[in-house]
């Protein structure tokens, strides 16, 4: 007995995809997908039958598409596909495809272009269809190619034209009737020696399509893409003028290099903290990114030169730039264009003969004349509402500046006359802040039973002054104290607080005989008390003798630490220790009720204590085991050496001459008493 059949159930999705793909094959629609990435071009069945392939024929890419379309209409859908994928938009075209048996076949094509996150074309897909019915023979193919808007033509194996659409027309500035049966190359000499006919000479000697694009001379005058493909009757060709995508081409590079220019300069001037380092790297920013020329002239406050900087994008001008640049410098103040160009704040722009007029009779002008330049900028460096310099720029070309290349060198000379001011504030400040921290390190004593040596090194131009410090004094029972601390921060107030604290400790270590843990404790309370509102780091030292030690000839090195790095001590063998027994305490600043702790060594006659701040030892990206690694291994060289060499040694050794962090030592080496 048959069993009943039972039904098919479809969800509503697999019902809409089922009903879609029943009406696409009831209208006859052939599906493409073009993979732009890779290049692969996919059809299904029914439009490999659409375009007369087999299913083993078709070899998957665009030139396959391309070599069934019909040859008068191949430029339309290149180009109209070219452009859906070139602004990711939809396609739409209508055209002939050439059977093999040599049927024609119109087909009317659909496609959407896909863009990735980008918004780079990365894939096109569409449907096409059988429309023949659709059109009227000949004259609906007429048709289409008038309303081309590309030019076509056609020529003969003889160069002469056989066929020639409205836009060609219009485009060669002559009737059709004077163009066919005519060689091209008497009907439009221009194009004689021109890359055009260098291009379609090759189409027909290599059998290959050619596409490029060039300026086309008069009477066209403008740029042009060209493409050509040859056939057995001879070659067709299809031009559109492409000038307004070339001129929008050009405008987004120059925009490009302009803000490419910005941006390098901007990173750049961080870097550049002192006049002679921003004239000397300036110029090669600009030129030949905004002109072919560049000076830079950095004034003081009375108008004398502080540095010139120049680069040329030719290098066999640049020498002769650099010798101009430093000859008008005396002038450069008292040039009617600069005095214009400093009263308002505005770039001056001055034709290049008018320019050479306005430079005093010398050596000067006569480097400017062999220069030549057809345009020259000058732009006031200003900062902080002053003129600190002149930002010039040459022009080679005859044309005048475009407004958006001034205005550019404009906000680089805003950008560099800001760095300048900066600059200048920041090395009066550090001057300041210097000055204030030397006059509080006094020179130290120098009692009987040691030799005391102390070393400030401030931190290079580039970074601020910091709190580092030292000091060396007694106390009432004779003892000496040895300090090194460390203000938080790298400024004019970081060293004033550095000041408050030294004092500070000074006073409390002076009017008791605590020891080290005991001076820093108390040093703690008055920060709190007094409002000091800071953090630092700190290591006192004290060298005691009880009455039996100073008859052995032997000290006491009793120590605190308040978060700093380790002393190390120097024995008189040359063994180096770094007291790293202690545990460092918190900084000076966090808790006033903190735990201070310390502890004691004994120390020989010839042994040597060093005191240092982290600049010493410390590099950026590294950690503080490595830098007390290598002070180990210089203190082991030059233990031999005086005091004073020592200390000096160790600066030249571990200290970068560009390091950003202020150094100070204080060292102490140990000798008979009465010496």
């Amino acid at each position: 007995m048959d069993r009943p059949l039972e039904p098919i159930l479809l969800d509503d999705d697999e019902a809409d995809r089922l009903l879609g793909e029943l009406a696409i094959d009831a209208a006859g629609i052939g599906t493409f997908d073009w993979d732009l990435v890779t290049g692969e071009l996919n059809w299904d069945e029914r439009l490999l039958e659409l375009f007369g392939y087999g299913s083993g024929d078709f070899d998957r890419t665009i030139t396959g598409f391309y070599v069934r379309i019909h040859p008068e209409d191949l430029p339309a859908v290149s180009a109209a596909l070219q452009a859906a994928i070139d602004e990711c938009e939809d396609f739409e075209s209508v055209y002939r495809v050439r059977l093999p048996d040599g049927a024609t076949r119109w087909v009317s094509a659909r496609g959407r272009t896909l863009c990735d996150t980008e918004g780079r074309a990365a894939r096109v897909l569409g449907a096409a269809h059988d429309v023949t019915r659709q059109v009227v023979g000949d004259r609906g193919a007429v048709a289409v190619l008038e309303a081309m808007p590309a030019a076509l033509y056609s020529l003969d194996g003889d160069w002469r034209f056989t066929y020639v659409n409205a836009e060609a027309e219009r485009l060669l500035g002559r009737p059709r009737e004077q163009l066919l049966g005519r060689r091209l190359w008497d009907a439009v000499p221009a194009a004689v020696n021109s890359v055009f006919e260098a291009g379609c000479r090759q189409a027909v000697a290599t059998g290959e399509p050619i596409t490029f694009e060039a300026h086309y001379p008069h009477p066209l005058d403008g740029w042009y893409e060209l493409r050509a493909w040859p056939s057995p009757d001879g070659l067709s060709v299809y031009l559109i003028e492409v000038t307004e995508r070339r001129r929008a081409q050009e405008d987004a590079r120059r925009a490009a290099e302009r803000l490419a220019v910005v941006a390098q300069v901007s990173r750049e001037l961080s870097e550049a903290s002192t006049p002679q380092l921003l004239a000397r790297r300036l110029p090669d920013l600009v030129a030949p990114g905004l002109a072919d020329g560049c000076i830079v002239s950095v004034l003081d406050d009375h108008g004398h030169a502080l540095a010139v900087g120049s680069a040329a994008a030719d290098p066999a001008r640049r020498r002769l730039l650099e010798e101009y640049a430093q000859a008008r410098l005396e002038a450069l103040p008292a040039l009617p264009a600069v005095v214009d160009a400093f009263a308002t704040g505005e770039p001056v722009v001055v034709p290049g003969a008018e320019a050479v007029d306005l430079v005093p009779a010398g050596e000067a002008r006569e480097l400017l004349t062999r220069l030549a330049p057809e345009w020259m900028v000058g732009v006031p460096l200003r900062g902080r509402g002053r003129s600190l310099g002149l930002l010039t720029l040459l022009y080679a070309a005859a044309e005048r500046p475009a407004p958006d290349d001034i205005a550019t060198a404009r906000d680089v000379a805003d950008r560099a006359g800001l760095a300048l001011a900066t600059a200048r504030l920041r090395d009066l400040q550090r001057d300041l802040a210097e000055e204030l921290q030397r006059s509080l390190l006094t020179a130290p004593p120098q009692p009987d039973h040691c030799e005391i040596v102390v070393r400030y090194l401030p931190a290079t131009e580039t970074a601020a002054v910091g709190g580092d410090w030292y000091d060396a004094f007694l106390q009432r029972d004779g003892a000496t104290i040895l300090v090194i601390g460390d203000v938080v921060g790298h400024d004019s107030v970081a060293a004033a607080a550095m000041g408050q604290l030294r004092s500070l400790l000074r006073g409390i270590a002076t009017s008791t005989d605590a020891g080290p843990a005991g001076v820093l404790s108390r040093l703690d309370d008055s920060m709190g008390l007094l409002d000091v509102g800071t953090l630092a780091t700190a290591v006192v030292a004290r060298l005691e003798q009880a009455p039996d030690e100073l008859r052995r000839e032997v000290t006491q090195l009793r120590w605190s630490n308040a978060g700093h790095p380790p002393p190390v001590v120097v024995r008189a063998d040359g063994r180096v220790e770094l007291l790293t027994g202690l545990r460092a305490d918190l900084l000076l600043g966090v808790s006033g009720d903190s735990a201070r702790h310390e502890a004691v060594i004994t120390l020989e006659r010839g042994d040597t204590v060093l005191l240092y701040t982290d600049g010493l030892v410390e590099r950026r990206g590294e950690d503080l085991d490595r830098g007390l690694t290598r002070l180990r291994a210089a203190l082991a060289e030059l233990a031999a050496r005086p005091l004073s060499q020592m200390c000096d040694g160790l600066l030249d050794r571990l200290v970068d001459p560009t390091h950003t962090d202020d150094v100070a030592l204080v060292a102490v080496r140990l000798h008979p008493d009465g010496r």
